[in-house]
């Protein structure tokens, strides 16, 4: 189905670095970048353009304006947020959307990456030594920083800093012009090494999905669509929050499949029992 077409990577941000090499060896693709399609206009990290949308719907909209744009029908796009883990209170996460989109044999595929590898973070700073304090932390200079006079105000923004002299620089002008700087790290993937291998690590889910072919239809993208709790406890029987079963559905034929003890475990441990470990 996908063997030697033209695909599509609608980035500004040099995500092809980690998406191609695993697509075009994996799904025997051609990959290319259109320069001609800013994703910036449906939203900034930095809060200039806000985007309007959800992660989802953005990248929807990122494959669809692109592939418009360079009238093909094979496109990729990933979209990131960043902030609290949902689950994991209080600390960071980078929570990646994937999605492709196949308009010859309408499918659209969508994969998710979360996870808690992120050196996101932001913080007012006064001096140089709060400065490389921060910038330490954030894996700097290998991870860019951008410097601003606030949080919340768009008027200055230096973006990309990779260099300890043009970080030094640039604080020191936001200090004497505004008597303060607000530093952050710059979650685009070409200053982020550490986003790029989440997004690597959701590009080869995607590629497990592709090749994953309903057993009914035979089209791609046959994966996992809900997740069953209330595996039983191995001591009192009780259902557990533990995952029982996984639900897979076919987008195209609605074909459903239920896959029990998807861990290769009948019971759970008693320790994740409410009844027995409250």
């Amino acid at each position: 189905m996908f063997n030697g077409r033209n695909l599509l990577i609608a980035t500004k941000h040099k995500k092809e670095q980690v998406i191609a090499p695993i697509l075009e060896k994996e799904l025997s693709l051609k990959c290319f970048v259109a320069s001609n399609f800013d994703t910036d206009q449906l939203g900034t990290f930095t809060g200039e353009v806000k985007r309007m949308d959800d992660p989802i719907s953005t990248a929807r909209k990122k494959c669809l304006m692109a592939m418009e744009k360079n009238n093909c029908t094979l496109a990729i796009s990933s979209e990131g947020s960043f902030g609290s883990h949902p689950s994991i209170y209080f600390v960071p996460a980078d929570d990646e959307f994937l999605l492709f989109i196949d308009k010859e044999n309408d499918l659209e595929i969508i994969v998710r990456e979360l996870s808690l590898e992120t050196n996101f973070n932001g913080q007012e700073v006064n001096t140089e030594k709060d400065l490389n304090a921060f910038a330490s932390n954030a894996k700097f200079p290998s991870h860019g920083l951008i410097l601003r006079n606030s949080k919340s105000d768009f008027t200055e923004i230096v973006k990309g800093i990779t260099d300890s002299r043009q970080l030094s620089q640039t604080f020191n002008y936001f200090l004497s012009t505004y008597g303060k700087a607000f530093v952050e790290t710059d979650m685009r993937a070409m200053y982020n090494p550490t986003r790029m291998k989440v997004i690597e690590k959701a590009t080869q889910k995607m590629v497990n999905k592709l090749k994953s072919l309903c057993p009914n239809c035979k089209t791609p993208g046959f994966g996992i669509e809900d997740a069953k709790p209330g595996l039983p406890c191995s001591l009192c029987n009780f259902p557990t929050r533990s995952t029982l079963s996984y639900i897979y559905i076919c987008q195209k034929c609605s074909y459903t499949k239920e896959e029990i003890y998807p861990h290769g475990k009948p019971t759970e441990d008693p320790m994740y029992c409410d009844v027995c470990n409250p």
